[in-house]
């Protein structure tokens, strides 16, 4: 596995190891990505569901139930909905869009792909998500899942973050180091 290591050692990381742990050994490991992935777009979309996470003064149990309602609301796998409770009843709600990345990771090395996270200041078409799947896959020599989130505060261009490293053609970073070139 590439780059585990380093995830295991976080919080979030050795949580989502003892999940992606779990789903290997029910062989759920695609159904909980699944799911992971459908609660990641839910916190995307939803302020109250992030404001649910963060949210200290809300007690374990009030937290337990909240989620195990959204769990039945996503029809999330039983062993996702068992996590959250784990999660709420610990206390690490908050860690949970970090664990769902450090899952996501994990996973995606174990089948020997790389996530490519894409922000464009518009959405991109299929086509274009696929011609840049194939030039990022020829790049990084191994297959590559693109993830896409549309960013209108880049102005235009891509910006591409492959693990730790991270590729900046946004005008609006092209812009500002000409301003900075300008100050000089």
């Amino acid at each position: 596995m590439e780059n585990t290591g380093g995830i295991t050692a976080s919080l979030a990381g050795r949580y989502a190891s003892a999940l992606f742990e779990l789903a290997v050994d029910e062989n759920q490991v695609t159904s909980v990505e699944g799911d992971l992935e459908t609660l990641r777009s839910a916190i995307a979309e939803s302020a109250d569901l992030a404001a649910l996470l963060k949210d200290p003064e809300i007690s374990r149990k009030q937290a337990g139930a909240a989620v195990a309602g959204v769990a039945d609301h996503l029809h999330l796998a039983p062993l996702t909905k068992n996590f959250l409770g784990v999660l709420a009843k610990n206390r690490r709600l908050s860690s949970l869009p970090d664990m769902i990345r450090a899952f996501a990771t994990i996973a995606a090395a174990q089948r020997g792909e790389v996530t490519a996270d894409v922000t464009s200041a518009h959405p991109l078409d299929d086509s274009q998500v696929m011609a840049l799947t194939q030039k990022l896959t020829a790049r990084e020599g191994r297959d590559v899942k693109v993830r896409t989130e549309v960013d209108p505060s880049i102005l235009g261009g891509l910006i591409v973050k492959i693990g730790s490293r991270q590729i900046d053609s946004s005008i609006r970073t092209r812009l500002n180091s000409l301003a900075q070139a300008m100050k000089g």
